[in-house]
């Protein structure tokens, strides 16, 4: 017998999308490797809950964070989605009381004004709005209740073991408390939002002990890590206001476990989401104060029985039936199974078992990549590129950046996981278009520019540096042409073909003609990828420079494939780039910078000149690369370069760079740097600049390895130093 509950709560919206197979449509493993043992090697385990980062299980579009207990019971952790947004109240400022009303600000750009979408001084609040809505929300905590109102701690619990087991992607917790053995199982169906929950004790059956369900309220931190929302808030069943202002309308059903959670804000907009669940044996939900805040706890109980089977459905409409706890473990083992023997594969166990000199650098490489492969998969393989901090806590109000969707996202290619890489590209680009389209146009350009700072609308949040960076815009021609470098064939080219065609438009626009020194400008104003400096000072940027023949030369090869005409704007822009800034025989971050390597305001943040030899390769037109002044650029960025002051991603692109000058162990020391570090569950700490977990990390480091094993045009890998004996499967050579 199986009981059904339905928890409706309003506060989010947009329709999630079937999760893929796990499969590699490219590369089935061979028999070589033994991959079920290397992965089990690095399950996590732990006996205590971590203050930072839970462990996880997800999909991709949904993420469970769990504390020791395998649920939420002691640490609010999230549960996280592509999907699940809420929108603040508008302000009742006159003239600020609609998106409409916002009109940013203009600049002066070669001659003529240029509107941006900046936050105005005279429209402060609704400009403020536009920065925090819509806002990611944490669509509820669940965990265990101890009964009769008792605030238990953690410290009250003894034998507590943990294990997260990669090859499942489920958790498997057991503790005692107060004498009695609880096992706790934790699970998520691969294809569909759905939680599994395993509950075995004795003390399930006497009532003392139930799974509990809250709904936190959204906040408006730009950052909420570690946890996200408001876990105290004022609510009640009788409906009363949330800290800001929402109306909350809850209504229970106790006969039919079924819990409604209206939110509606004070201009009268609200959004929708549902809780579904259902059970094994009987039993019932009851309403209780929380005991650990003033919020409402919605309790099941399942008397005379000693476990509890619970599967939670969380969706934008009410009619998702959640299956049963067996149907989704079996989905789930097998999707994961299929996932971790398909693609490629590094083995790096050797170079352990030969005890080589540097066999520990080795393994903690080997796991980082199978924790990094696991995570990418639970947060970053979704409908929508992963905000920064992944599905584990939200960062930039839950928005995700558009610059950063190469470094969540091209590993999946570079593993033969094509099909998680297709969960969100071309799509997005697809869906963004108009939005990229009216901003181009709006200012006076051709094509689309893509936006920075977005949410799940394509919007782009208002911003100085969000609406004068330009590096995000060749990104979907990267993605094109290593999608049709694993699939050369006419859907392809077509599935691409507006993209590429709208993006290139907007860079041939977007490009300047010196009328003095007869080439193609790239700014001002904008900021480079390091966004320092006075970005109405900032002309040719390095990376950017490079990064924009690159995405024309794409460009044109496109149409090309095609048998189409190329524009002549195109490859007019393209011949007649400004050329890379060199002074002293190295790379500038941009052209006539002074005292390039003596002042700490150039030789701090992104290190992106790295990326001309490294994320790109050499260029297919124009001057030859003179990797001299490569190699001196990347001697310089190691001698002074602010390394203790960067973002994670900023190592995997030195290692790439390293990589590709012939300095292997270079490359592996950016890789292992103090700096880039990874906790026990794999995440990537934040460092000095941002909460952790920082997840362009993860896909970094993926991507550095996956160079280091597949090589790249030219130069097949592996790449690993000789000592290790690497062995890899399934990778081909990169760009």
């Amino acid at each position: 017998m199986h009981y059904l509950g339905l928890l409706y709560v309003s506060g989010a919206a947009l329709t999630p999308l079937l999760f893929g197979s796990g499969s590699s449509v490219l590369v089935e493993a061979k028999a070589g490797i033994p991959r079920r043992k290397i992965v089990q090697s690095f399950n996590v385990r732990r006996n205590a809950s971590s203050k930072t980062t839970p462990l996880q299980v997800g999909n991709g579009n949904l993420a469970f964070g769990a504390d020791i207990t395998g649920l939420q019971t002691f640490e609010p952790f999230s549960i996280l989605s592509t999907w699940g947004w809420h929108n603040f109240s508008l302000p009742t400022t006159a003239n600020q009381t609609s998106p409409a009303d916002f009109t940013g600000l203009d600049w002066s750009t070669h001659g003529r004004l240029v509107n941006y979408d900046q936050p105005n001084p005279a429209e402060a609040d609704i400009s403020q709005w536009l920065i925090q809505n819509p806002q990611r929300i944490n669509l509820a905590r669940i965990g265990l209740d101890f009964g009769n109102g008792t605030v238990v701690t953690e410290s009250q619990l003894t034998n507590a073991t943990q294990e997260l087991d990669l090859w499942t992607g489920s958790i498997r917790s057991s503790f005692v408390y107060n004498g009695s053995q609880i096992d706790v199982e934790t699970w998520m169906h691969p294809e569909q939002d759905m939680l599994g929950v395993s509950v075995t004790s004795d003390l399930l059956a006497s009532s003392d002990l139930g799974l509990f369900i809250e709904f936190p309220y959204p906040d408006r931190r730009k950052f909420d890590a570690p946890f996200v929302g408001v876990q105290a808030g004022n609510q009640t069943r009788n409906g009363t206001r949330s800290p800001d202002g929402d109306i909350v309308e809850p209504y229970f059903d106790p006969y039919f476990g079924t819990i409604q959670r209206t939110f509606t804000n004070r201009d009268g907009n609200g959004s929708t989401y549902y809780v579904q669940t259902q059970w094994d044996n009987f039993g019932r939900f009851t309403t209780v104060p929380a005991p650990d805040s003033s919020n409402v706890r919605y309790v099941l109980h399942t008397p005379n029985a000693t476990d509890i089977l619970l599967v939670a459905s969380f969706a934008t409409a009410g009619d998702v039936v959640p299956v049963t706890f067996g149907a989704l473990t079996n989905e789930a083992s097998d999707w994961w199974e299929d996932y971790w023997t398909s693609g490629a594969f590094v083995d790096l166990t050797a170079a352990t078992a030969a005890a080589a000199a540097n066999a520990s650098d080795a393994r903690e490489i080997q796991r980082r990549t199978i924790l990094s492969q696991y995570l990418t998969v639970v947060n970053s393989a979704s409908t929508n590129p992963p905000q920064e901090s992944g599905l584990v806590n939200n960062g930039w109000y839950g928005k995700f950046h558009m610059e950063m969707a190469f470094w969540h996202l091209v590993h999946f290619a570079r593993w033969n996981h094509f099909d998680l890489l297709g969960r969100s590209v071309p799509d997005v680009y697809t869906r963004f278009l108009p939005s990229s389209y009216d901003r181009a146009k709006k200012q006076g350009y051709q094509g689309a520019r893509w936006g920075k700072m977005t949410d799940a609308t394509g919007r782009s949040a208002p911003g100085e540096i969000n609406s004068l960076l330009i590096w995000q815009q060749p990104h979907p021609l990267y993605f094109a042409e290593i999608h049709y470098r694993a699939f050369p064939n006419t859907s392809t080219l077509r599935a691409w073909d507006e993209i590429v065609t709208a993006t290139a438009d907007f860079m041939a626009s977007f490009a300047f003609l010196n009328q003095t020194t007869g080439v193609y400008d790239l700014g001002p104003p904008l900021y480079p990828v390091s966004e320092t400096g006075n970005p109405n000072a900032t002309i040719n940027p390095t990376f950017e420079l490079a990064y924009w023949r690159f995405g024309l030369d794409v460009a044109v090869q496109w149409k090309q494939r095609q048998n189409r005409t190329v524009p002549a704007a195109w490859t007019a822009v393209r011949d007649k780039l400004a050329p890379l800034p060199v002074a002293n025989g190295t790379f500038t971050v941009y052209e006539g910078v002074p005292d390039m390597w003596t002042d700490k305001a150039t030789t701090t943040d992104h290190p992106a000149l790295a990326g001309v030899y490294g994320w790109l390769p050499p260029p297919r037109s124009g001057p030859t690369l003179n990797l001299t002044v490569v190699r001196n650029t990347a001697d310089k960025i190691r001698q002074v370069w602010d390394l203790k002051n960067v973002f994670g991603w900023d190592f995997p692109l030195l290692a790439m760079n390293a990589l590709r000058l012939g300095d292997v162990h270079q490359a592996i020391a950016y890789l292992l740097d103090p700096a880039f570090a990874f906790d026990d569950a794999g995440y990537p700490t934040g460092g000095t600049r941002v909460p952790t977990p920082y997840m362009p990390s993860s896909g970094g480091f993926l991507l550095a390895v996956a160079m280091l094993a597949g090589g790249w045009d030219g130069s097949p890998g592996p790449h690993f130093p000789a000592e290790w004996n690497a062995t890899v499967e399934g990778f081909v050579p990169g760009l």
